[in-house]
């Protein structure tokens, strides 16, 4: 049986909160309830209306968003509401009624060049992952159902996966007019269906739960703590924009040189030594002054 863990975190809006889940709670899909009634179908939303303070019930993939009324404080509260949750999901009870879960949700999903003319970006409107996944074959994809299934394309050289999107490499047989169409349709079809993307354990055996990233981001050093923080706030989201993702690998304080992964459309990137020359060796060479001197990308 799994066990959850819940992260509180903050939204723009002082009067939401959301309390993240380390499993997935719905089938890719999102409910929002304005009271008790309307929360028929979701025994949790029930329960929790049942606190004087909750105005809204917010369930989505990963997590549950709560709006308060102005009656309380969320730092007042928000730990034993985390604590209630947990132990709700913990004793198995439902988050959704099976009738409501399993109606079919309109799934759209559109198709997105990159920077790497070997890799397409396949957009979703649904969250499809908690974190970024990548698979190089067949055999790397066991923890992933789609990504097998999509390795059965012959032309499939590689997949990865973050938050909304599925980033597809192909290998150099293909023209992307003849295959977009139909990868496109197949992943839409796929999350429509409510299949799972992710198995349930990947996270914690590939070390991408919130509380071992935590660890892991714990046990570095100051300088490479730095090295993340600005590679996670400035240079990720651009990254992920173009279907990639830049992981850091090590900090070696002699030759001050830092190792970055680079993931999904970036890897192999022919533009991606050139991004990573004159905008992240440089970004961390101003922030960090005399700390770092180089980058080396490596492909993931």
């Amino acid at each position: 049986m799994k066990t959850y863990t819940l992260t509180i975190k903050e939204t723009n809006q002082p009067t939401i909160l959301k309390f993240e889940a380390n499993h997935f709670l719905t089938n890719h899909q999102s409910f929002e309830f304005n009271n008790i009634d309307e929360a028929k179908a979701s025994p949790l939303a029930q329960q929790l209306f049942y606190l004087p303070f909750v105005k809204k019930v917010y369930i989505a993939s990963n997590f549950i968003a709560i709006e308060r009324y102005n009656i309380v404080e969320w730092s007042d509260v928000q730990d034993e509401v985390c604590e209630e949750i947990q132990t709700y999901l913990n004793d198995g009870g439902p988050v959704v009624e099976e009738t409501s879960a399993t109606k079919k949700v309109p799934v759209t999903v559109y198709a997105e060049s990159t920077p790497n003319p070997s890799a397409m970006k396949f957009v979703a409107n649904k969250k499809l992952v908690t974190a970024a996944y990548e698979f190089t074959s067949i055999d790397d994809a066991k923890h992933s159902p789609l990504a097998s299934e999509l390795f059965h394309f012959p032309f499939v050289k590689n997949v990865f996966f973050d938050e909304n999107f599925v980033s597809i490499t192909k290998y150099e047989m293909a023209d992307w007019n003849d295959i977009t169409l139909e990868l496109r349709e197949f992943i839409r079809s796929y999350v429509e269906q409510g299949k799972s993307i992710i198995n349930e354990d990947a996270a914690v055996v590939l070390q991408k739960t919130t509380e071992q990233q935590d660890q892991q981001f714990e046990a570095l050093d100051d300088i490479s703590k730095e090295v993340v923080n600005i590679l996670e706030e400035y240079v990720k989201p651009a990254v992920a924009s173009d279907g990639g993702n830049i992981q850091f690998k090590s900090y070696d304080p002699e030759s001050k040189t830092v190792q970055v992964i680079l993931q999904g459309a970036c890897s192999g990137c022919p533009s991606s030594t050139f991004t990573l020359k004159n905008g992240i060796e440089n970004m961390l060479k101003e922030m960090l002054k005399d700390k770092v001197h180089y980058v080396e990308a490596i492909n993931g």
